[in-house]
């Protein structure tokens, strides 16, 4: 009989010690998401745009760290720059995006992308706008994005660093 109790206690023990281990891996994953997310800006670019009023930006975030949110942009070069999805033919407004832990936010063409609306001055190939990036925990990051010929389109994987 004791050796039932033994046994029995030995299994109990064993199986708390193993819920333990799983609880303290979740906990480590918590902190992992939790952590301090480290951006860094690659591959910006802006094809010249065709029209005087409005262009478009592409660039591409990528996190070593936590998650975060790009929650806006701002340049000197426009009076509104908004946030946009495309999915199939349809371009949709976005109040921000997920910058995922460990992670890529990419905006490239048919995809994610900036607008920039109401044009200060029309940008032209060669020249280099400044936009800030703002996120809900990282500082804002500056970013020169080079103007390139409207036909631009980078390889995928080919962004350069800024």
């Amino acid at each position: 009989m004791n050796r039932r109790i033994l046994t029995g206690g030995a299994l109990a023990l064993t199986a708390g010690l193993a819920l333990a281990g799983c609880s303290e891996t979740s906990a480590g994953k918590a902190d992992k998401a939790a952590a301090k997310p480290e951006l860094k800006v690659a591959g910006a670019f802006m094809p010249a745009p065709a029209m005087d009023t409005m262009a478009s930006g592409f660039f591409t975030v990528t996190n070593k760290g936590g998650a975060d949110k790009l929650t806006s942009v701002t340049s000197g070069i426009a009076k509104k720059v908004t946030l946009h999805s495309t999915e199939g033919n349809a371009m949709k407004e976005q109040k921000s995006f997920d910058v995922p832990a460990n992670g890529e936010l990419d905006f490239a063409r048919g995809g994610n992308h900036l607008m920039f609306e109401e044009l200060e001055q029309k940008p032209k190939e060669g020249d280099k706008v400044a936009v800030t990036l703002h996120f809900e925990k990282s500082d804002p990051i500056e970013v020169e994005v080079p103007v390139k010929a409207a036909t631009y389109n980078p390889k995928p994987g080919k962004h350069a660093s800024h």
